[in-house]
């Protein structure tokens, strides 16, 4: 994988990346490397590493196969950073799991509960145990920080179901939280993106663990539907993380979600009734 000579932005990081070997993971991981990085990504499929790490051609990455809702699937990952790259400057916790939409009255009673825990393991629990895992190195790296992927979702209602947007909003206060523990030593942000088409999972519990998020989208609606008018490639929202990884960009920021959702907080109401976001 060549490296872009023009895109340098401080000193090379030493980045883990969760959710690292599809969708948005791997355009992080791809774009932290032609940055200069060296990258330690975990995910639990070991095929997709595998090809990722045959795709980067020598690049300085480790892949690491294991559960973010697993504390010692989380440390192994930290200490293989440490291990391979004598430290770590910046934690991504990136995997995630989708709810496709589910309202709160298609919930099934007998499996709501269920749903909740698996939805809330990955997508609050995993980022939680990723950064205790990451604090202790990142407290002696060089300009460290953390950065969560957050979503329209948390900051708006309807970017899922009441699950997912749920958990998205955990994420905020997950972000917020640990940005005033952490300083002054880490700094702690989040981007919310809008959509891409990925390979993003459902609960089993609700019978979504084999269906994929790109298997239920309408690039050309989801289009339509926000003011910029495209449905963005996961490496169209790459350049957000590297500016909150960049102490000289970024340096004053912690506790920040950083918005990256096509507009959609100024789509306005005739847009959403049909009169248009550009028309007089």
């Amino acid at each position: 994988m060549s490296r872009d000579p023009n895109l340098d932005r401080g000193p090379a990081q030493r980045v883990l990346v969760t959710g690292a070997a599809s969708g948005l993971g791997r355009a992080i991981v791809e774009g932290f490397l032609t940055r200069g990085a060296s990258v330690v990504g975990l995910d639990r499929s070991r095929e997709r590493l595998d090809a990722l790490s045959a795709s980067l051609g020598g690049a300085p990455f480790v892949a690491v196969e294991g559960d973010v809702t697993n504390w010692e699937d989380n440390r192994r990952a930290v200490e293989a950073a440490v291990d391979r790259f004598d430290g770590l400057d910046c934690f991504i916790g990136n995997a995630g799991l989708w709810d496709f939409g589910t309202r709160l009255l298609d919930l099934p009673v007998e499996k709501a509960g269920e749903a909740f825990d698996e939805v809330f393991a990955v997508n609050v629990k995993g980022y939680l145990l990723g950064a205790r895992a990451a604090a202790p190195a990142l407290a002696e790296g060089r300009q460290p920080s953390m950065i969560f992927t957050l979503s329209n979702a948390a900051l708006y209602p309807d970017g899922g179901g009441v699950l997912y947007v749920t958990s998205k909003h955990a994420g905020v206060g997950l972000t917020k939280q640990l940005a005033h523990e952490l300083a002054p030593d880490i700094r702690v942000n989040a981007v919310a993106p809008a959509g891409m088409i990925t390979e993003l999972t459902g609960p089993p519990a609700l019978g979504r663990a084999d269906e994929r998020m790109r298997d239920n989208w309408d690039p050309a609606v989801f289009a339509s539907r926000v003011p910029l008018g495209f449905t963005p490639d996961p490496s169209d929202y790459v350049g957000p993380y590297l500016f909150l990884a960049d102490q000289a960009a970024s340096g004053t920021m912690t506790g920040v979600v950083l918005p990256a959702e096509l507009g959609l907080g100024v789509r306005g109401i005739r847009a959403l009734t049909g009169g248009g976001a550009r028309n007089a």
